[in-house]
């Protein structure tokens, strides 16, 4: 199955039930939200853009929060992810040398 790469600011606005002068307005106000712009300066959200948009959609519209808080919220949870990216590299990382090792061992002929 393919999955399109880009989406326009009117099917992002329908997915989130917004209109898309909000999407506008995020983006000036969220430098998270940055969806590259055509030079007709037609914008192509991408799945990341649309993730930013979905998390300030629950924050704004669903929880409440101010555009400050948002702002607050949303950099706390990008840095969450962000330390959850990088474990989860290093658990990768210590995964495969374990496999490494574990591969020497059985080529070795060392029993347990």
């Amino acid at each position: 199955m393919v999955t399109k790469r880009y989406w326009t600011i009117s099917e992002v606005a329908d997915k989130f039930g917004v209109n898309p002068s909000l999407l506008r307005y995020w983006e000036k106000e969220f430098s998270a939200l940055d969806p590259k712009k055509h030079g007709s300066g037609k914008r192509a959200y991408t799945l990341k853009d649309i993730e930013v948009v979905g998390v300030l959609h629950d924050l704004l519209k669903e929880k409440g929060y101010t555009i400050d808080g948002a702002k607050k919220q949303l950099r706390q949870a990008l840095q969450e992810k962000h330390k959850m990216e990088e474990l989860r590299n290093r658990l990768e990382a210590a995964r495969e040398e374990l496999l490494r090792l574990a591969e020497e061992v059985d080529a070795s002929g060392a029993n347990p």
